[in-house]
């Protein structure tokens, strides 16, 4: 009954496009898959209808990509339905597992793409068609592949012979920007300003022959940390250190070795860019080891999904997971403080 429910705000969502306004990403899709993951379908018709007003019609294809030479494509926003069209030929040829296996890490160098949009919306597709194949889901992943292809951004680096360290112990040396820098304007565009020369060794700080749970485990722990630190100043774009690598227990299953190792780095690379960017000088105090959560984990879905925000939501129900696989109090307590902090108006 609740993939019903996603099935039609699927179709609803269909006819619009992956931007609204200056380059904000629809998050439709993927919060309606988030309150399905939450037990709370219910509620996705009646959030559908909230939301998707704010969005235009999806454009139209008009230059076919060319499967031989895909990549003078990537990047390029303005081709947005003519990657949906690619994909969706993809989709019809090709069994959905395999196109995430062949495109995944085709496109994990460029994961900042729409502020790490792409990877998300492709893993919430995933995930509905893990729970059962429809048209519309597998609609929806040729339209997740799409935005990532068309918002593709590759950050400075490139993967080299890796570190020994865990992300816990490499955000450490992290370079940040000048406390001067830029830091108005859309996500991907401040950390798209990241000096390349200060940056570009942080891809090669972490140790990606791990664990890939551990790893993504010392991602999420380390980041939702920085949530907590820099809310205040730039909740939104901490959220995604936090989403974003968690969206890779969805997607690494599908990949080989290698490429999931691959995944893993550019992964607490772009979670590191938004560090260099967007944490506080001088630096906001980390909280601490944090109390064992005592909680009500009906009411916190209960408050995400009161407060209606699409970041609430899906940020709620990552944290949640992430919770479930470490017990670290620290993802409850960022979870109540953005149910509080992006509550829509009434």
């Amino acid at each position: 009954m609740h993939d019903d429910a996603l099935d039609g705000a699927l179709e609803r969502f269909a006819t619009r496009g992956p931007e609204f306004g200056p380059g904000l990403s629809n998050h439709g899709p993927m919060a309606a898959e988030a309150l399905v993951a939450l037990g709370r379908g219910e509620e996705v018709e009646r959030w559908a209808r909230w939301y998707i007003d704010r969005l235009g019609d999806a454009p139209s294809a008009r230059n076919p990509i060319d499967p031989t030479n895909w990549r003078e494509a990537l990047g390029d926003i303005a081709r947005a339905a003519d990657w949906s069209a690619f994909f969706a030929r993809e989709l019809e040829v090709h069994p959905w597992r395999d196109a995430v296996a062949t495109w995944g890490p085709r496109l994990m160098p460029g994961i900042m793409a729409g502020a790490t949009h792409g990877v998300l919306r492709t893993a919430h597709a995933v995930r509905s068609l893990e729970r059962g194949e429809t048209r519309g889901r597998v609609r929806e992943l040729a339209e997740g592949l799409a935005y990532f292809a068309a918002r593709y951004q590759p950050l400075p680096g490139a993967p080299g012979a890796g570190g020994a360290l865990l992300p816990s112990d490499a955000i450490a040396r992290v370079q940040r920007m000048p406390a001067d820098a830029p830091r108005r304007g859309l996500i991907f565009k401040v950390v798209g300003g990241v000096p390349a020369e200060t940056f570009a060794p942080a891809i090669n700080l972490v140790d990606d022959t791990v664990d890939a749970g551990a790893f993504i485990a010392s991602l999420t722990r380390t980041f939702v940390r920085q949530y907590l630190a820099n809310a205040d100043t730039a909740a939104i774009a901490f959220i995604h250190t936090v989403t974003a690598p968690a969206s890779l227990r969805t997607l690494a299953p599908y990949f080989a070795e290698e490429d999931a190792r691959g995944a893993l780095r550019y992964a607490w690379q772009a979670c590191a860019a938004v560090y260099a960017a967007y944490a506080r000088m001088p630096a906001a105090p980390l909280p601490g080891d944090i109390a064992p959560a005592t909680f009500d984990r009906a009411d916190l879905v209960e408050q995400a999904v009161a407060a209606r925000d699409e970041h609430a939501i899906k940020f709620t129900e990552a944290c949640l997971r992430e919770y479930a696989e470490s017990a670290d109090a620290a993802f409850i307590e960022a979870a109540r403080d953005v149910v509080r902090r992006l509550r829509a108006p009434a």
